[in-house]
């Protein structure tokens, strides 16, 4: 799920791709008192587009900007796109000016840490490296990299083309990672049939076939968008008799957010119903990645027919204008997953050889780490080696040095007792033997 892309862009820039969540800017929205009163829109959810947060952030202030904010409702998708709309920055207010440039130095320096945190990924912290920000800096297409300081209109203008184009590619990105994903459950499977026995291989591929079988045995799957599946999500959800069933009631029931709009994530809400006829969340055997894959589906073949102006949201009068195609009295049951060919064998078999040689990458990387591990582990033991040698020589040192202490003591004479301090010779002020010490000699009295 992507987010509504922020406030206002949101509403006109990214009701260009997003919808899932967002909240388009509507010309028929009442009352200025109520645009005053309206609380600050919720966190959105993540785009997907690794430039999310600064995306969100710009968008958020150029709509408090009351002049942009005009523009940008009166503005169609064609001043969008073709940079019109981002001249308009030029009379946004000083103060959001500032706010904006501050956000792109942000930017600017998020964009150096994730340069250099790849770097010391792939290459380890190379003494005296120094990063090419510069050079590097050009592969992100969102803003003017040249220009590090300010948030001018090329940035604006490089932010909506970037973002139009990264979230235009999010849906196939989104159906190439199912397709991979479904290539690799079927590439396990094998794998494990590979190490069965003929008996137990014969049963397990018996049951697999059954629970694809029982899996296919489900209630008629509606056409997306068509009349009946519209007129059962009337009844089965809004609990209205289907006799009753009218359009316009009808879009306005599932305008959640009463801006006029369905965009993406009101549109999937309507395809539960159908989704609940071959998905059950309570089976283990049912999977759930495969059921938003089916409602990906369902809401891009409904986009295709309705949405004829491309903005990726379904506005009223294009609501009831597919009313009046053939399509939305299709009655033929919707295809779903499990009736489709994913992928061929060819693909299958090119997959696997693609996973045969990362295996076989990550087994050599294996291998060298495991040599360097073994090399610094020997390298660890001959410094321990040398450490414990140093730490001998240092004993023995500090030993032989006591005992020449103790032989130079004993060649100036016979030990001295304990607490007893040693004579001094006058003129060398070396301590004197004891034999050569002062004796009292009794002094003569003369009577």
């Amino acid at each position: 799920m992507r987010s509504k892309v922020l406030a206002c862009c949101e509403l006109v820039l990214l009701s260009l791709w997003l919808c899932i969540q967002s909240v388009p800017i509507s010309v028929d929205k009442t009352t200025e008192k109520h645009q005053e009163e309206e609380p600050v829109s919720q966190q959105s959810p993540d785009t997907g587009l690794h430039y999310d947060r600064y995306l969100r952030e710009v968008i958020d202030y150029l709509e408090k900007d009351p002049h942009f904010r005009e523009k940008l409702v009166n503005a169609n998708m064609d001043d969008i796109k073709n940079g019109k709309l981002s001249k308009e920055l030029d009379f946004v207010h000083h103060s959001f000016r500032t706010k904006l440039d501050e956000l792109k130095r942000e930017e600017m320096n998020r964009l150096r840490l994730l340069i250099k945190a790849k770097h010391d990924m792939q290459n380890g912290n190379a003494a005296g490296w120094t990063v090419d920000h510069q050079a590097l800096l050009r592969q992100f297409e969102h803003l003017n990299h040249m220009n590090p300081e300010t948030f001018e209109v090329e940035d604006l203008d490089r932010l909506i083309r970037s973002a139009t184009s990264d979230l235009e590619n999010y849906d196939n990105e989104r159906h190439d990672e199912f397709k991979r994903y479904e290539m690799m459950k079927e590439h396990e499977r094998r794998e494990h049939l590979k190490n069965m026995n003929g008996e137990d291989r014969k049963r397990e591929e018996q049951h697999y076939e059954e629970m694809k079988k029982k899996h296919a045995e489900h209630p008629k799957v509606n056409h997306p968008g068509s009349e009946d599946q519209l007129k059962e999500v009337w009844k089965e959800a809004d609990g209205l008799d289907p006799e009753t069933f009218e359009p316009k009631t009808f879009f306005k029931l599932h305008d959640s957010n009463d801006d006029g709009f369905l965009d993406e994530t009101e549109l999937e809400a309507l395809f539960t119903k159908e989704l609940e006829k071959v998905y059950n969340p309570q089976n283990e055997d049912d999977d759930m990645i495969e059921m938003e894959e089916e409602r990906l589906r369902m809401r891009e073949h409904v986009m295709n027919e309705v949405d004829t102006d491309k903005d990726r949201l379904v506005s009223l009068s294009e609501f009831l204008e597919a009313t009046k195609k053939a399509e939305y009295l299709e009655k033929d049951e919707w295809q779903t997953l499990d009736q489709l060919p994913l992928y061929t064998e060819d693909e299958l078999r090119e997959y696997e050889q693609q996973l045969a040689n990362e295996e076989n990458d990550i087994n050599k990387k294996s291998v060298e780490l495991q040599k360097q591990r073994e090399e610094l582990e020997r390298k660890q033991k001959e410094l321990d080696a040398q450490r414990m040698g140093l730490q001998q020589a240092v004993e023995e040192m500090e030993q032989l040095k006591a005992q020449s202490s103790k032989a130079e003591a004993k060649q100036q004479g016979a030990p001295i007792a304990e607490g007893e301090p040693a004579p001094v010779v006058p003129g060398n002020r070396q301590p004197m033997p004891p034999s050569h010490q002062q004796q009292d000699v009794p002094v003569p009295v003369h009577s």
